[in-house]
C-alpha cells in the first residue's frame, strides 16, 4: 500500500547531507548494471548475530531488593500530564546530531566493531542452528524455512479473509485511538476464544469487554444500544450490589483503611470468561482505594569517629551533604563506575552544589576547608564502614534475618494491596526510589548524577473519589490528589535527573496487566489477517520511484524480517544514544557485496548490537542509495521517516498496528507453526521440556532474537560437568560393590564394565573425593546451626560443641573410607541389608540422573546464545506454551515459574485442556 509523497516530507538537510525526494528509473537500472556477479548468499538470514559485549554500564541496583521501576513518558495516550510535544512530530533536520570521529579508513565494507577492536559474535557457522551437521549449507535451510513459514502465513491470511467477507460482517465502529497499544481487536470468527465458540452478532465479534467489576457483582446487562457509562461515581452505585463497593460515602472511607484484611477467598474474578463486551474501554475503573507509597527510610547519621577526608583532613558535613557523600563511599567496590571519570564529574558537580547550599565542609575546629579537587577526596573510611555493616549483618543468625522480615513484612503490608472496582489487587512495587547516584546504562551522559529523595510534595496521588486520600509522612503534604479513572497508576512523580515520571502501578499479575497482555497477542493474532497484503506492499514499494516511500518500505522489511525494532527519536545530550531502524546513522550500516548487510549500533538497555544480515539485493541496493554521497557520519540513513509517519502508515492496513507487534507476530506465528510440526511420542518429561526449548531456540534463530553469551555461562557448564562426571563416579563405586558382593560377577560381565572411565583419572578421583567430604562437613555444620536455632526459638538449651565434633566423625569416616579404597582398588558394599540387585535399580537410577543432566548440559548449551527467557514472556503468545502443556502431557510449572503463572493464569486458565487451539 503506497501513500502519497511531497517533497516537503522531513529531511535531515544538515550540511546538505540528504536523499533526493525521488529515484529516477535510469537510477535504478544503472545500480543493476552494476550488479556483482558474485553469487548472492540465502536471503533473509543472520549470519552473525548478536550483542557486542564491550563498554557496559552496570544499571540502576534494585530498590529494597526489588526490580527497579522504568520510568515511562505516557501512561494513557488521551492524557498528557506533561506539557511537551512529541521529537517525533518535529522535521528530521531538527533533530540532534552527533558528530563522530572519522575512522582511519573510510571502507564501507570494513564494519565499525572491526574498526574499534571489539571482539565480534559467532558467526552462523559456530552457533547451535539446529539444523543437521552433514549439510552444507545451514543459511539456506534456514533461509528455506523462513520461506516456508512466510507462505504458509501469506496463504492462512487469504484463507481469514475469504472467511469474514463469506459471513458479511456489519461495519466497523470507528476506532479511538488507533496507535494505542491497548486497543482491543477483533479476532477472526472461526476461531474459538478461550477454548469456546466465540458469539457472534451479526457475524461480527463483540469488543472485549475491559470491565474491571465482577460478574457475580453486577447489575443485569444493560441493551447492546444503551448509550455509553455515566460518570464513575454512579455508575460504581449501579454496578456493585447494596452493601457492598459504591454503599455511603462513610463506610466506604472506612473500608479503605482495611484493604489487607480483606478475605482472601472472595470470589476470584475471571475476565477472560466474560461474554459482554464494553464499548468504552477508557474507563479503566469505577472505585479505587488504597494506601499510597512506602518512603525510604530517613538517613542515619555516620558514627563520630567515620569522616570523610579531603586532602587528608577529615571534615565535618551537613546531615544532606554527609549523606551525599556516602552515595559515593558506599558504592567504591563498583570501579566501573566510581572510576569513571563522566561518573566523578557529574557527583563531584552536584556534590559541591549540596555543600554551597548547606554550609560547605569544615575541620574539627569549626574552620572552613574548601573542597575544589574531587581527587583529594578519600571516602576510604565510609567504604570501610559499609563493609563492616554489611559483614555484620550478613553474619547474623537466620532466626534474626527471619525476625526483621516478618517486621518488614508487617510494617508494608497495607501497601502490597488496593481495592480496583471492589477487588482485592497487588501493587507492583509501592515503594519510592531511594536516593543515590544514577548510573545509567551505556555511556550516559548523565551518569554519577546525585538522584534526590523524593519528597510528598512531588507526588500525585490517583484515587477513587469515595476512598480516603492516604495520610502524608508528618509535616509534609502531596503535592496533588486526582481520580483519573482513565489512568492506571497510583501514585506518580517526576525524577530529577531525567524529567521522567515514575508510577506505581499494578503487578504483572493483576487483572489490567492481564487485559493488558491479552490485547497485545490479540493484536498479533489479529495481524494475521492482513500480513500477506503489508508483505507484498512493502515489496512493491521497495522499488518506488519515491523516496519517502522506498525508505518506508525498506524499514518496513528490516522490522519484519529482522525483528529490528523501530526506534524513536533521544535526547543525546541527556539521554544515551540508543537507536532503532528509524533512526540509524550513515555509521551504523555497512555493506558488503552482494547482499550483506551489517548493523553495528547501541541497542535497546544500551547494549552494542552487531548483526550480520542477507537481504533481498534491492534491500541493499536502496541501503546503498540511501547511503550515497555526500552524506557521511551523522546522516540519518531513513532521512525521509520518522517511527510516527511509519506506524500512521500500519495502522491504515489494521487499527492499532505498530512496527512492534511484528516482533510479538512473527514470534508467535513462528512458535506455533514449529508446535504443530511436533508428534506426540513417549519420551520423557526432560525430553519434551528440551523439544520445547528447541522450538524456542528456532524462533529466535528465525525471527533474529540473540543475546550475548552470559558472564557466568561457562562457569555453569563446568558446574554440570561436574556434576556428571560426579555420578558416572559414583556409579562405579555403585558397580565395584556389586563386585563386592558377588566376585563371579567380573567373569559374567566382563572386565570392562567394571572400569572406571578414561576422563575420571586419579587425580579427578582424589579432587572429588576431597569435595565429597568437604561437602558433608558443610552439611553437618549448617543442619548444626538449624538444629541450635530451633532450640534457642523453643527457649531450649544450645547444643554442646562436643555434639558437632561427635556429628564430623561421619566426614572423617567418609575419609578414611576413600583413602582405604584408593590403596586397595576395592569398594565395600554400603547400605542396610546390600544385594546385587538393589545396587542394580540404584545403577538405572544413576543413569536417569545423568541422561537428565546431560539433556539438561545440551540444553543450555544450545540456549548460550538465546535469551528463552525474554521470547516466552514477552514474544510468544502463553497460549501456546500452554497448549504445548497439554498436548505432551508436561506440567505448567516446567516451563513457568510461580510468578509466571500468576502473570499468565488467563492463558493457563482460557486455553485449559484443549491442545487443539491455535495462535
Amino acid at each position: 500500500m503506497s501513500s502519497g509523497s511531497e517533497d516537503d516530507k522531513p529531511l535531515a538537510k544538515v550540511n546538505g547531507h540528504a536523499s533526493a525526494s525521488t529515484i529516477s528509473m535510469a537510477e535504478d537500472r544503472a545500480m543493476d548494471a552494476a550488479d556483482s556477479k558474485v553469487h548472492m548468499a540465502p536471503v533473509g538470514v543472520s549470519i552473525r548475530n548478536g550483542p557486542v559485549d564491550q563498554d557496559r554500564m552496570d544499571i540502576d541496583s534494585p530498590v529494597n531488593g526489588q526490580a527497579k521501576r522504568k520510568s515511562r513518558a505516557s501512561i494513557d495516550q488521551s492524557i498528557n500530564y506533561k506539557d511537551e510535544s512529541s521529537d517525533d512530530e518535529a522535521p528530521l533536520a531538527k533533530r540532534s546530531k552527533i558528530q563522530h570521529k572519522q575512522p582511519d579508513s573510510d571502507s564501507d565494507d570494513e564494519p565499525i566493531a572491526k574498526k574499534n577492536g571489539a571482539r565480534l559474535p559467532p558467526s552462523a557457522k559456530n552457533t547451535d542452528m539446529d539444523v543437521d551437521s552433514d549439510d552444507d549449507e545451514p543459511l539456506g535451510k534456514i533461509a528455506a524455512k523462513k520461506a516456508n513459514i512466510e507462505k504458509a502465513a501469506a496463504k492462512e491470511a487469504k484463507i481469514i479473509r475469504a472467511g469474514t467477507k463469506a459471513k458479511k460482517p456489519a461495519a466497523k465502529k470507528a476506532v479511538q485511538d488507533e496507535s494505542s497499544d491497548d486497543e482491543p481487536l477483533a479476532k477472526p470468527t472461526k476461531r474459538q476464544v478461550n477454548g469456546t465458540a466465540a458469539k457472534k452478532t451479526n457475524g461480527v465479534k463483540k469488543e472485549e469487554s475491559d470491565s474491571d467489576v465482577p460478574i457475580a457483582k453486577r447489575a443485569k446487562k444493560a441493551p447492546a444500544a444503551k448509550p455509553a457509562a455515566k460518570p464513575a461515581a454512579k455508575a460504581a452505585t449501579k454496578a456493585a450490589p447494596k452493601g457492598k463497593v459504591a454503599t455511603a460515602k462513610k463506610s466506604v472511607k472506612e473500608e479503605s483503611k482495611d484493604i489487607t484484611d480483606e478475605d482472601d477467598e472472595e470470589e476470584e474474578y475471571k475476565w477472560w470468561e466474560e461474554s459482554a463486551k464494553k464499548e468504552d474501554d477508557s474507563i479503566k475503573w469505577t472505585t479505587l482505594e488504597h494506601n499510597g507509597v512506602i518512603f525510604p527510610e530517613e538517613y542515619q547519621r555516620l558514627p563520630k569517629d567515620v569522616k570523610l577526608l579531603y586532602d587528608g583532613t577529615p571534615v565535618e558535613l551537613d546531615i544532606e551533604a554527609e549523606e551525599a557523600a556516602t552515595f559515593f563511599g558506599f558504592m567504591l567496590n563498583s570501579t566501573v563506575n566510581v572510576e569513571n571519570p563522566t561518573f566523578q564529574k557529574n557527583f563531584f558537580r552536584d556534590f559541591k552544589e549540596i555543600l554551597d547550599r548547606t554550609g560547605g565542609a569544615k575541620d574539627k575546629n569549626g574552620k572552613t576547608v574548601d573542597i575544589k579537587e574531587f581527587e583529594k577526596l578519600d571516602f576510604s573510611q565510609l567504604w570501610a564502614y559499609k563493609d563492616a555493616q554489611t559483614k555484620a549483618k550478613n553474619a547474623r543468625s537466620s532466626a534474626e534475618k527471619k525476625a526483621e522480615k516478618a517486621e518488614r513484612d508487617k510494617r508494608d503490608a497495607p501497601y502490597l494491596y488496593c481495592k480496583w472496582d471492589g477487588r482485592k489487587e497487588k501493587v507492583g512495587n509501592p515503594r519510592v526510589e531511594i536516593p543515590g547516584l544514577f548510573r545509567g546504562r551505556g555511556d550516559h551522559p548523565k551518569t554519577g548524577c546525585i538522584k534526590k529523595r523524593v519528597l510528598p510534595e512531588q507526588i500525585t496521588i490517583n484515587i477513587g473519589k469515595e476512598a480516603k486520600v492516604p495520610e502524608p509522612p508528618a509535616g509534609h503534604k502531596w503535592k496533588a490528589v486526582q481520580h483519573d479513572n482513565k489512568a492506571t497508576w497510583l501514585a506518580m512523580w517526576q525524577e530529577n535527573i531525567n524529567g521522567h515520571y515514575k508510577y506505581v502501578m499494578l503487578a504483572a499479575n493483576s487483572t489490567v496487566k492481564g487485559k493488558a497482555d491479552y490485547k497485545k497477542f490479540e493484536k498479533a493474532r489479529e495481524l494475521k489477517k492482513y500480513i500477506d497484503r503489508i508483505r507484498a506492499d512493502y515489496t512493491k514499494d521497495l522499488k518506488s520511484e519515491v523516496m519517502a516511500d522506498r525508505q518506508r518500505a525498506t524499514a518496513m522489511y528490516l522490522i519484519d524480517k529482522f525483528a529490528l525494532r523501530a526506534g524513536n527519536e533521544k535526547d543525546t545530550e541527556n539521554e544515551a544514544e540508543t537507536v532503532g531502524c528509524c533512526s540509524l546513522k550513515y555509521e551504523h550500516v555497512t555493506l558488503r557485496e552482494p547482499n550483506t548487510v551489517i548493523f553495528d549500533f547501541l541497542g535497546k538497555d544500551s547494549i552494542r548490537f552487531y548483526n550480520e544480515f542477507t537481504v533481498d539485493r534491492q534491500v541493499f541496493k536502496n541501503l546503498k542509495m540511501f547511503k550515497k554521497p555526500p552524506k557521511e557520519d551523522g546522516d540519518d540513513i531513513f532521512d525521509r521517516l520518522t517511527t510516527t509517519q511509519l506506524n500512521k502508515h500500519l495502522s491504515s492496513y489494521m487499527p492499532g498496528l505498530t512496527a512492534k507487534v511484528f516482533r510479538t507476530y512473527n514470534a508467535s506465528y513462528t512458535m506455533s507453526k514449529l508446535l504443530q510440526e511436533l508428534k506426540v511420542t513417549n519420551a520423557t518429561v526432560h525430553e519434551k521440556v528440551k523439544l520445547y526449548n528447541d522450538c524456542n531456540r528456532q524462533v529466535a534463530i528465525l525471527c533474529n532474537h540473540k543475546r550475548t553469551v552470559g558472564a557466568s555461562h561457562e562457569q555453569q557448564m563446568k558446574k554440570l560437568v561436574e556434576q556428571i562426571k560426579g555420578l558416572r563416579y559414583q556409579k562405579w563405586r555403585t558397580k565395584m560393590m556389586m563386585l563386592d558382593l558377588d566376585p563371579k560377577l567380573k567373569k559374567k560381565k566382563g572386565a570392562a564394565y567394571f572400569e572406571l572411565d578414561e576422563d575420571l583419572t586419579e587425580e579427578w578421583v582424589k579432587s572429588h573425593q576431597e569435595f565429597l567430604v568437604e561437602d558433608q562437613k558443610a552439611k553437618i555444620n549448617k543442619k548444626f546451626d538449624k538444629d541450635n536455632e530451633k532450640r534457642v526459638a523453643d527457649g531450649e538449651k544450645p547444643l554442646p560443641a562436643s555434639e558437632l565434633k561427635e556429628r564430623l566423625k561421619a566426614a572423617s569416616e567418609l575419609e578414611a573410607k576413600f583413602k582405604k579404597e584408593n590403596k586397595t582398588k576395592k569398594v565395600e558394599a554400603e547400605g542396610k541389608g546390600p544385594s546385587v540387585e538393589k545396587l542394580e535399580a540404584a545403577l538405572k537410577k544413576l543413569d536417569q540422573r545423568i541422561k537428565t543432566l546431560e539433556l539438561q548440559s545440551a540444553d543450555r548449551e544450545g540456549n548460550k546464545e538465546v535469551a528463552l527467557g525474554t521470547s516466552k514472556i514477552n514474544y510468544i503468545d502463553p497460549r501456546l506454551t500452554v497448549v504445548f502443556s497439554a498436548k505432551f502431557n508436561v506440567p505448567i510449572e516446567k516451563f513457568f515459574s510461580k510468578t509466571l503463572r500468576e502473570k499468565f493464569k488467563w492463558a493457563i486458565e482460557s486455553v485449559g485442556n484443549d491442545s487443539t487451539w491455535e495462535f
